[in-house]
Protein backbone atom coordinates (compact mmCIF):
# COMPACT_ATOMS: atom_id res chain seq x y z
CA UNK A 1 0.00 0.00 0.00
CA UNK A 2 0.65 3.41 -0.30
CA UNK A 3 1.96 5.84 2.54
CA UNK A 4 1.33 9.60 2.30
CA UNK A 5 3.48 12.33 4.68
CA UNK A 6 0.52 13.62 6.87
CA UNK A 7 2.92 16.42 9.37
CA UNK A 8 6.08 17.33 8.77
CA UNK A 9 7.81 20.13 11.11
CA UNK A 10 11.30 20.57 12.70
CA UNK A 11 10.35 17.72 14.95
CA UNK A 12 7.95 15.51 13.61
CA UNK A 13 6.92 13.85 10.66
CA UNK A 14 4.29 11.26 10.21
CA UNK A 15 2.91 8.73 7.23
CA UNK A 16 -0.65 7.69 7.06
CA UNK A 17 -1.08 4.17 5.15
CA UNK A 18 -3.45 4.90 2.25
CA UNK A 19 -6.36 2.81 3.88
CA UNK A 20 -6.26 5.26 6.91
CA UNK A 21 -5.07 1.79 9.79
CA UNK A 22 -1.18 2.43 10.16
CA UNK A 23 0.96 5.26 10.58
CA UNK A 24 4.58 5.44 11.13
CA UNK A 25 5.95 8.48 13.08
CA UNK A 26 9.43 10.18 12.92
CA UNK A 27 10.16 12.03 16.28
CA UNK A 28 13.84 14.12 16.82
CA UNK A 29 14.35 13.43 20.84
CA UNK A 30 15.62 16.20 23.34
CA UNK A 31 19.25 13.95 23.60
CA UNK A 32 19.68 14.07 19.77
CA UNK A 33 18.37 10.39 18.79
CA UNK A 34 15.54 9.61 16.53
CA UNK A 35 12.57 7.75 17.91
CA UNK A 36 10.61 5.93 14.99
CA UNK A 37 7.19 4.02 15.48
CA UNK A 38 4.80 2.25 13.45
CA UNK A 39 1.23 1.94 14.74
CA UNK A 40 -1.47 -0.19 13.27
CA UNK A 41 -4.85 -0.02 14.41
CA UNK A 42 -7.09 -3.52 15.35
CA UNK A 43 -9.33 -2.14 12.17
CA UNK A 44 -6.92 -3.38 9.54
CA UNK A 45 -7.19 -6.36 7.56
CA UNK A 46 -3.75 -7.43 9.33
CA UNK A 47 -4.98 -6.43 12.77
CA UNK A 48 -3.46 -4.46 15.83
CA UNK A 49 0.76 -3.70 15.35
CA UNK A 50 2.87 -1.85 16.52
CA UNK A 51 7.04 -1.31 16.35
CA UNK A 52 9.56 0.95 18.07
CA UNK A 53 12.95 2.15 17.57
CA UNK A 54 15.29 4.54 19.09
CA UNK A 55 18.07 5.54 16.55
CA UNK A 56 21.30 8.03 16.48
CA UNK A 57 21.02 9.48 13.64
CA UNK A 58 18.12 10.91 11.20
CA UNK A 59 19.68 9.29 8.53
CA UNK A 60 19.52 5.81 9.99
CA UNK A 61 15.91 6.30 11.16
CA UNK A 62 14.54 7.20 7.45
CA UNK A 63 15.98 4.37 6.61
CA UNK A 64 13.67 2.55 9.27
CA UNK A 65 10.78 4.26 7.89
CA UNK A 66 11.18 3.57 4.25
CA UNK A 67 11.52 -0.25 5.10
CA UNK A 68 8.33 -0.29 7.38
CA UNK A 69 6.63 1.11 4.25
CA UNK A 70 7.63 -1.53 2.46
CA UNK A 71 7.64 -4.38 5.06
CA UNK A 72 5.57 -4.61 7.71
CA UNK A 73 7.36 -4.47 10.79
CA UNK A 74 5.15 -6.54 12.87
CA UNK A 75 4.36 -9.19 10.38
Amino acid sequence: MDWEQTTADDDLTEWTREDGHATIRLRERADGSVAVRFDRLHQAAEGRGYAFEVLAERDAAEKVVDDWQTNDPVD
